[in-house]
């Protein structure tokens, strides 16, 4: 019998979720589509799907699959034609000094504490911000995947770097994906924009031609800042656009 990662993309199916509120849209009723089983989304099985406008969360990929919505639209940055803007330039300026440190995925209190401050600050009442331990680890440290954690720590001048930021990341074939990043809700600096021009840069390094976002909705303020990196491409009725 074949071993599970020695299996074939078409092996994997795909089933529909019930209904459930959307996180984005208020008013509005959600589904998914999940890859099933979830242990058949090895690396390579991945790099296809997210070219198909899948997302992971833990070890489960998924994409949108809506009642009469399509307003999830998946974007991806064309990484050797980036143009920084002039704020993204000053946002990297700021952060300039931050040093970093790349890992496999593993619990650790100090990000966990980070986390949870990060959600009661920016994401108050959402579910996330009570997130017990387990319920942290499933949703960013379980993966079948190609997983790295970057850890960010700003200098002190006087006693240890801090830790302000982390970032967990997906390789996959054709770029970086951009899991999720949360970071000290108090820090001055533009965290958040430094951190996916970080990514541009790593995915750069790599000679790898793009850094997946995830999903663009245009009446979604939370998501608004996907739209200020350009070029990007975004996936329209099965199609990559490229969207300037």
């Amino acid at each position: 019998m074949s071993q599970a990662q020695e299996l074939p993309w078409e092996a994997i199916q795909f089933y529909a979720t019930s209904a459930f509120p959307c996180s984005y849209l208020p008013g509005r009723m959600a589904r998914s589509q999940v890859a099933t089983p979830s242990e058949r989304v090895h690396a390579d099985a991945y790099s296809d799907l997210i070219t198909q406008g899948f997302r992971r969360s833990g070890g489960f990929a998924y994409r949108p699959h809506c009642d009469q919505c399509d307003a999830c639209i998946s974007v991806r940055i064309d990484t050797r034609n980036f143009l920084a803007s002039a704020s993204q330039k000053r946002a990297w300026r700021r952060s300039a000094a931050l040093q970093t440190r790349t890992l496999v995925p593993s619990f650790s209190s100090e990000h966990y504490a980070l986390y949870l401050k990060y959600q009661r600050a920016r994401h108050p009442s959402g579910g996330m911000d009570e997130d017990a331990p387990d319920q942290y680890r499933q949703y960013l440290l379980a993966s079948r995947v190609n997983t790295r954690l970057v850890e960010f720590w700003q200098p002190q001048d006087t006693g240890p770097a801090q830790l302000v930021m982390v970032s967990i990341i997906d390789l996959v074939r054709d770029g970086l994906s951009a899991v999720y990043t949360f970071f000290d809700p108090e820090a001055k600096e533009s965290l958040g924009t430094y951190s996916i021009l970080w990514q541009i840069n790593k995915a750069k390094a790599l000679n790898l031609p793009y850094l997946y976002l995830g999903y663009w909705i245009e009446h979604s303020p939370k998501m608004a800042y996907k739209s200020r990196f350009t070029p990007q491409e975004r996936l329209i009725d099965g199609r990559w656009v490229v969207w300037d």
